[in-house]
């Protein structure tokens, strides 16, 4: 039966600490998934939480650390000692312990590093510490299963047996010379029918795809995306094998790049979620709003310049909204289409020829609307000449939008500029100004006013 989360298991689990049953909540919870446990964990409160992290073994927690919310972990290992951190990360692939000691003060990521009892794994983690954020060392494990183009199928075998022990899944295996450079991969098919007396250096094979340790991490995804990799090997300057990057740190990399871009588009300026602070929530929303606010003053300066057009014609006062709407949402479509181009690395071509596409792009649909909106207008208020200024705006309007859609989104990629910022408020707010001020200017000198 399928582990459920609900409001009945919450509360049980709540009695079981209140009453402190160890042994009922080891029974309820121990067999489960460590994905599960910390799902019930973030549904209690801090001290629950603590209680459980303490209560199960070191295997099962540090598995459960993983999985948690950032801000729930921060929290509960901010009650943990240096000792019992240490007892935790020392369980955990090396990736996942940097991430973990990473997320600690300089002090406390000092005493943990000290307190790990294998001295290995501690090297191991403080050099994955060293590199920079967002680069493929800083996503990379060390733990791989690598062999030496010198030792014999029988002696492979037996060192691979060893090595796997450390390694949670064999993707590769993983070929060096005597200097530690990477020269290719083995296959576990080969490696099994080959004889026990042949050098590794007659069957491995020579063609591996690597990346290099300070490549870029959107780029590593990019290329274990485009070859169907579950694993890449990480090298250094001197193609020398340093640890690899599995598919599921680029899972949770193309996570949490989506939740920022989706976050961005809609006019927040960092991460937050619903439970943060009204304070961190308010640092988060306000630029952008205070951007639409300076929008919409400019709007305001914009048709004052034209009060004398409203005041001989005053349906295009009431059209207005209209218009803008009508800017911001195909300035919007436009930069989403880019920005989602640009992430999966499918747009090609030189700047000029997007800006040609979605220029006819748009002068198409422009058009077709257009001769609805001319049809309504005419039909409405019986002017041919206002039904022609407000439908040949919306053309222009439209047109100019898509425009600005497509460029601004190209140009911030061009200067190594998220493009994400270009969706949402950015266009919405710029195309509502440019929009308003092409409407109007179009309108007076087709109606001669």
């Amino acid at each position: 039966m399928a582990f459920e989360i609900n409001e009945d298991l919450i509360n049980q689990v709540k009695f079981l600490i209140e009453n402190q049953d160890d042994k009922a909540i080891l029974l309820l919870l121990n067999e489960e998934h460590h994905a599960d446990i910390a799902e019930v964990i973030e549904e209690i409160n801090f001290e629950e939480s603590v209680y459980i992290i303490k209560l199960l073994d070191s295997e099962k927690t540090s598995e459960i650390l993983t999985e948690l919310d950032e801000d729930v972990r921060e929290k509960i290992l901010e009650n943990l000692s240096a000792k019992e951190i240490a007892d935790e990360v020392g369980e955990m692939d090396t990736d996942d312990a940097a991430d973990i000691i990473g997320e600690l003060s300089e002090e406390r990521q000092k005493r943990v590093i000290s307190a790990l009892e294998d001295d290995d794994h501690a090297a191991d983690i403080k050099e994955l510490l060293s590199y920079e954020d967002e680069t493929a060392g800083s996503l990379m494990a060390k733990e791989l299963v690598k062999v030496y183009e010198t030792w014999t199928v029988a002696g492979c075998l037996r060192r691979i047996r060893g090595q796997a022990k450390e390694v949670t899944r064999v993707h590769s295996i993983y070929v060096v010379d005597k200097q530690e450079k990477l020269i290719g991969r083995l296959s576990l098919k080969d490696l099994i029918i080959a004889k026990n007396e042949q050098k590794i250096s007659e069957i491995y094979i020579d063609q591996v795809d690597s990346v290099n340790v300070n490549e870029d991490d959107e780029a590593v995804a990019k290329i274990m995306a485009k070859y169907d990799l579950e694993a890449i090997p990480v090298v250094d300057d001197n193609n020398v094998l340093l640890g690899r990057i599995t598919i599921d740190d680029i899972v949770d990399l193309l996570k949490e790049e989506a939740e920022r871009d989706y976050q961005m588009a809609a006019g927040l300026t960092q991460d937050v979620d619903s439970e943060d602070s009204i304070l961190e929530l308010t640092r988060a929303r306000l630029p952008w709003l205070f951007l639409g606010l300076i929008g919409g003053i400019g709007a305001f300066l914009i048709m004052g310049l034209f009060e004398n057009t409203f005041s001989e014609n005053a349906i295009l006062f009431f059209f207005t909204p209209l218009i803008a709407a009508m800017a911001g949402n195909v300035g919007v479509q436009s930069s989403a289409i880019i920005v989602q181009g640009l992430a999966n690395d499918d747009v090609k071509g030189s700047i000029n020829s997007r800006l040609l596409k979605e220029m006819l792009l748009a002068a198409l649909n422009g058009a077709i609307l257009a001769l609805f909106l001319f049809v309504f207008v005419w039909i409405y208020e019986g002017k041919i000449n206002t039904a022609l200024a407000i439908s040949t705006s919306l053309v222009i309007v439209i047109i100019v939008a898509g425009l600005i859609g497509t460029f601004v989104p190209l140009f911030l990629n061009k200067r190594g500029i998220d493009p994400a910022i270009a969706t949402g408020p950015f266009i919405t707010t710029s195309n509502d100004i440019f929009g308003i001020l092409i409407y109007f200017m179009i309108a007076k000198l087709i109606l001669g006013i």
